[in-house]
């Protein structure tokens, strides 16, 4: 596939995205809580991160900040979503008082996993493969949003025509009808505007 075919096929899933993406926040995984409310937790998880930028003493207490040390000591990787953290952290190591640092740390992951209703629907890969999706999904339309949006500040004309064209669907002759212009203009302005988002994109 050229890099033309991958851009029209982009912008031309825009509106498939965007309704995926609408349903895929109103999935429930039990208690009341949504696939988006698991993804807005992953936010706070990013929050904490940058937190941890600043000294531990600001807003960990002196035990906490002794579990966040034994976790950076043991852990090799932090990935996103408490279940995944939980079997990130190790059950065992060769330190009876880290051991059971690391133990007290899966027990408040656990409490954390249980308060947000994750264990009370079964196939919880299931749910993550959805969130999982989700978050794919919204990154994909907001590059080609952030893409669009930047054509169209030095060339709104591309912008609106590949929006036209390939997000809404618009035929080509009603699209160089709209431009005023002839369809064989239409087609070079066509490929000059995937070019451009090429450049952009790239």
């Amino acid at each position: 596939m050229t890099i033309e075919q991958q851009v029209i096929e982009q912008l031309s899933q825009y509106r498939q995205k965007k309704a995926r993406i609408q349903a895929l926040s109103t999935y429930s995984v039990g208690a009341g809580i949504t696939v988006s409310r698991l993804n807005e937790d992953d936010q706070l998880q990013e929050l904490h991160r940058k937190l941890r930028g600043l000294p531990s003493y600001m807003y960990l207490s002196g035990y906490e900040q002794k579990l966040e040390n034994v976790a950076h000591a043991y852990m090799t990787r932090y990935p996103a979503g408490v279940k995944a953290q939980k079997q990130a952290v190790p059950v065992q190591v060769l330190d009876p008082e880290d051991t059971e640092l690391l133990q007290d740390l899966r027990r408040k992951i656990q409490k954390v996993i249980e308060a947000r209703g994750y264990d009370i629907r079964n196939g919880i890969e299931e749910i993550m493969e959805r969130l999982t999706e989700l978050q794919d999904l919204q990154a994909e339309v907001n590059r080609i949003d952030t893409v669009l949006d930047a054509l169209e500040q030095y060339k709104p004309d591309y912008a609106k025509l590949l929006r036209m064209r390939f997000v809404d669907g618009v035929d080509p002759g009603e699209a160089a009808r709209e431009f005023n212009i002839v369809r064989q203009t239409f087609y070079k302005w066509q490929q000059k505007a995937i070019e451009e988002f090429c450049r952009l994109a790239s």
